[in-house]
């Protein structure tokens, strides 16, 4: 039976942000690209999504409620919650991970 992918706001967000930087900083043809791909990667964990690697930042501080997936050099972060997955972080995997995991995760768990 396949999960259902859900993608929270933040998200969301993220992928439109991802979209207009690469749009103005590169071309829009390769802002598709790039969503065209994230997109199939967060589709892809409808299938399997306890394949993903816990996130180094969190598994050491014990933490195991979270996974990850790639898309080079993006870091797509989700839960898996019964039969549902859900989408809280899509990031370029070069920001202050630790920050914002900490800030976008945790505080919401708080």
């Amino acid at each position: 039976m396949k999960y259902k992918v859900l993608l929270t706001h933040d998200a969301e967000s993220d992928l439109a942000s991802i979209f207009d930087y690469i749009a103005e900083h590169d071309t829009a043809e390769n802002a598709l690209y790039v969503l065209d791909q994230i997109e199939r990667a967060v589709s892809s964990l409808s299938d399997l999504p306890e394949r993903g690697n816990y996130p180094k930042e969190l598994a050491v501080l014990g933490i195991r409620d979270y996974r990850e997936i790639f898309f080079e050099p993006y870091r797509i972060i989700y839960r898996v919650g019964g039969k549902r997955v859900y989408v809280f972080l899509i990031s370029d995997g070069r920001r202050d991970m630790q920050t914002l995991l900490q800030r976008r995760l945790l505080s919401a768990e708080a």
